[in-house]
């Protein structure tokens, strides 16, 4: 018997689990030298797609931010009128470059 290698991606997967459920990382550290402790950390992460974030009560306040803006840049108040580009002048008494100058 031969080991297989699956058809999918274990990466898809785990990102496709991490953007719909979510994880949470929490680490603690202690920085010691001698045996001394000098340095503690605590740290806790939460890492989800926005949607899950958002349906957790997370990044609420960003979110309707964004989207504030989003539909205001997309309203007729929000709209930047397009430049306008002048038209080239065409000067009718200068002369071309193709007619050698008179001296």
């Amino acid at each position: 018997m031969e080991p297989t290698r699956p058809e999918g991606h274990a990466i898809v997967d785990v990102l496709d689990v991490l953007l719909t459920k979510g994880a949470i990382v929490q680490a603690d550290v202690v920085v010691t030298v001698a045996d001394i402790p000098l340095v503690g950390i605590n740290l806790r992460a939460a890492i989800a797609g926005m949607t899950t974030m958002v349906e957790h009560g997370m990044f609420t306040e960003w979110d309707e931010e964004i989207r504030n803006q989003e539909r205001y840049r997309h309203s007729e108040f929000g709209r930047r009128p397009r430049p306008t580009v002048p038209e080239p002048r065409s000067d009718s008494g200068s002369k071309s470059d193709s007619e050698p100058d008179e001296r």
